[in-house]
């Protein structure tokens, strides 16, 4: 039975985590932490007698493996906490900066973390049909990328978005800092046969839509996912979580937890 401790439990994702947990037969919810000034402190999570806590220093000595889907800042700061005591965690956050992912990458010298811009196994197919197409249709395509959120999203592109980029362009054998173009206003000339493009929504509730589009002479290749719930990304965190449990330290995305690589 995996012991997992989930941050940012007042929250969407956190929410749909605590459901998941609670319908998965080899995991068992054992933590429960949100921000210091959360209404949320001292209650109990749906009657787990889980009392919910400021600090994952609280609860580090009752788990296994943690669970965030919270801020970027949190993230890296709980990373430092699981590989100074030795726990695994599973990193959901996105908007991270260059500087916060190469703090996580130190703390995987000292534990297992599984960090992914999506955890849905869905999206993780769709990086591998990208990484395919890509391959196949070479520099005779021009690339597109969409994505359409919810309204509280704080970030754009996503980072699935960000990840699909990064897969193409890497199949390319292109730098994508130098290739992305992320807005296009006025008279922007004509389109750069290298250039890939991303463009964002944020309306409503859509929980999460990607499109990556390869367009040729005369065809059009598109691969698109479309989540219709979080319970989607809940349930590959878990998994991520249970796997990393037999996973000695490194840093591991979900394409490894589904033998993808």
């Amino acid at each position: 039975m995996t012991k997992i401790a989930i941050v940012g439990v007042s929250g969407r994702m956190g929410r749909t985590l605590v459901e998941a947990i609670s319908m998965d037969n080899s995991a068992t919810l054992a933590g429960a932490i949100d921000r210091q000034d959360s209404s949320m402190i001292g209650r109990d999570i749906n009657n787990n007698h889980i009392a919910v806590v400021s600090s994952l220093l609280d609860v580090i000595d009752s788990i296994d493996v943690v669970i965030d889907f919270s801020s970027p800042l949190a993230a890296v700061g709980n990373a430092e906490i699981c590989g100074r005591f030795g726990k695994n965690i599973v990193i959901g956050t996105t908007g991270l900066t260059s500087e916060q992912v190469q703090c996580i990458k130190l703390a995987s010298k000292s534990t297992a973390i599984c960090m992914s811009s999506n955890f849905a196994t869905g999206v993780n197919l769709c990086f591998k049909l990208a990484e395919m197409a890509a391959s196949a249709l070479g520099d005779d395509v021009d690339i597109e990328i969409s994505e359409a959120h919810h309204k509280h999203k704080l970030d754009a592109p996503s980072g699935t978005a960000l990840t699909l980029g990064h897969v193409v362009a890497r199949t390319l054998d292109r730098d994508l800092d130098q290739v992305a173009v992320y807005r296009r206003q006025g008279d922007i000339g004509e389109r750069d046969s290298k250039a890939i493009g991303f463009s964002s929504v944020r309306a409503g509730d859509i929980v999460g839509d990607h499109t990556v589009m390869f367009s040729g002479d005369g065809e059009r290749v598109e691969i698109t996912h479309k989540a219709s719930s979080r319970m989607a990304f809940a349930k590959g965190a878990i998994r991520a979580a249970k796997w990393l449990s037999v996973q000695d330290s490194g840093l591991f995305d979900m394409q490894d937890v589904l033998g993808l690589k």
